[in-house]
């Protein structure tokens, strides 16, 4: 017990440490992670860490993909479902039939066995390229797709792994039973996300304690994916379902006083499993070094280059009809959705970079099929996954910044960035005008004393001219905004220094003292909200 949490705490060191240097190098922390855990994994003497597969995902997998479909907007997730489609069931089912086709004709795979090796290399990961693309400011149509595929890619690719397991454990396979399965699976796992989102946000409404609600927002991803994936379903789909759901729902059923550490608390959740995850999945090298010596080098080269050639060429194989054939065949299509530039489709093919579930599926596949005898293949595909991982996330996440700017894509989602912000400001400008409405509205019928309103009337004219100078185009308003908020933070650092060495004198009590520092948290976050091109 003491050793497991002598080596959490040096996990957790070394991912502090690994995105220290990320952040210095303008790197996703992700890629850093596997390379320092591969590193690592080659150092004799250091203790051996498995990762188990159930662990991934029934409990890691759940909660990742529930807050990123709730930070994911409905709106636009429902706006580019043409395109998400194609690539999380189109795309992961071609790519899933060309490595089985490969791996078949060149290496002499089952065709079941093949399927199998498929669908665990086919759904790509998005944390690597979504970090990539935020920093580099690509259009955020692109940025939209990339996640809505992350979070539906792995409902098809599991399901499909299933079936294809099913399949070599069993010696037969009925692509007509399979295919309603997954009609139904999908069907099935839609309803129960919806069904388990709309009775957690009552629950939360219902007790209304910060607390309980964070912890049954915990709860939420957990029950929704487990019963489906006990059925022989994924559990993935209907985690994202109901993430879309609270997403959608949320704003008026979650209060301010849960959402605001809500948001900290699953930021800091997420982002803890994912490095922990990323790091065990590089020191998962070791385990693959007594397997390696069963094969010659020559087997595993040839084997490993067609593998990751065809998963990556696959990808741009089907990106480019998947983008534009639809648009050519039907004419509505084409102009409710006019064609994108060639550079968008070719950076999407770009972005397949494979992550924890698939290695994690090849972990858990089993030792010994129906009659005892070994599941054909089994480490050769464990190795494999590890190449095709390794050569993605790493040769195609380094390189994907140079490519970026190649295409010409490098901030060119900056002018949508800002015509959002104008919009945002608008918008606030709108809203702090209907409160003054409505206050005016109040006086009128209640005769309030203007002792009570005048205050009021100037914190909202204050707030009005404050969203007007952000908004202005004029480049001096916008220096003269720049600098309010400067002096406006360096007031709110003054004040928390003054109320700390109240604190400490005894003047004030440790009560008073969280209240207040909770009140220029919240001035400080509202004036990050407000700074132009964060």
């Amino acid at each position: 017990m003491t050793q497991t949490f002598q080596i959490l705490i040096l996990l957790l060191a070394v991912i502090s440490a690994v995105a220290l240097v990320a952040k210095r190098l303008k790197i996703p922390p992700a890629i850093l992670l596997v390379i320092t855990g591969v590193v690592l994994a080659l150092i004799p003497g250091l203790p051996t860490l498995q990762l188990a597969p159930d662990l991934v995902l029934v409990l890691v997998l759940p909660p990742i993909i529930y807050w990123d479909a709730v930070k994911m907007s409905w709106k636009e997730f429902r706006f580019n479902l043409r395109p998400i489609a194609l690539l999380a069931i189109g795309c992961v089912v071609f790519t899933t039939v060309a490595v089985a086709a490969a791996t078949h004709w060149l290496l002499g795979f089952p065709w079941a066995v093949g399927f199998v090796l498929g669908a665990i290399v086919s759904p790509p990961d998005a944390v690597a390229p979504l970090a990539i693309a935020q920093r580099l400011q690509l259009p955020k149509r692109l940025v939209v797709i990339l996640e809505g595929e992350g979070l539906a890619n792995d409902a098809t690719a599991l399901v499909l792994y299933r079936f294809a397991v099913t399949a070599v454990m069993a010696g037969s396979f009925s692509f007509v039973q399979a295919a309603g399965s997954f009609a139904a699976i999908l069907v099935g796992e839609v309803v129960w996300g919806i069904g388990v989102g709309w009775l957690m946000l009552r629950l939360r409404r219902w007790v209304r304690d910060p607390g309980i609600e964070i912890m049954l927002s915990i709860l939420t991803p957990f029950v929704a994916y487990w019963p489906p994936e006990q059925l022989g379903g994924s559990g993935v789909l209907a985690t994202v379902t109901a993430g879309l759901y609270v997403s959608w729902s949320g704003v008026s059923l979650i209060p301010a006083a849960t959402r605001l550490p809500g948001i900290v608390f699953w930021d800091f959740l997420t982002y803890l499993i994912e490095g922990m995850v990323f790091l065990i999945t590089g020191l998962q090298a070791r385990r693959l070094i007594p397997v390696i010596r069963h094969y010659s080098v020559t087997e595993l080269t040839f084997a490993a280059v067609v593998v990751c050639l065809v998963v990556i060429v696959a990808r741009f194989v089907w990106m480019f009809p998947g983008t534009y054939l639809p648009r050519w065949l039907v004419p509505a299509i084409r102009r409710y959705d006019p064609s994108p530039p060639w550079q968008w489709p070719f950076m999407l093919a770009f972005t397949g970079v494979r992550g924890i579930v698939s290695l994690a599926a090849a972990l858990a596949i089993p030792f010994t099929v129906a009659d005892g005898s070994p599941f054909p293949e089994r480490d050769l595909i464990l190795i494999l996954t590890f190449c095709v991982l390794f050569v993605t996330l790493v040769g195609e996440g380094l390189t994907l910044p140079a490519v970026t700017r190649a295409l010409g894509l490098a901030n060119a989602g900056r002018r949508e960035r800002q015509a959002e912000k104008d919009e945002e400001y608008k918008a606030r400008r709108r809203v702090i005008e209907a409160a003054i409405e409505r206050l005016e509205a109040l006086v009128e019928a209640r005769k309030l004393p203007e002792a009570v309103v005048e205050p009021m009337r100037a914190h909202l004219r204050n707030r009005l001219e404050d969203a007007e100078r952000h908004n202005d185009g004029n480049e001096r308003y916008k220096k003269l905004a720049r600098l309010s908020d400067e002096l406006e933070l360096s007031l709110i650092e003054a004040e928390r220094e003054f109320i700390n060495q109240l604190y400490r004198d005894g003047e004030l009590k440790d009560e008073g003292r969280r209240r207040i520092e909770r009140d220029l948290d919240l001035r400080d976050a509202l004036l990050a909200n407000l700074r132009p091109g964060e």
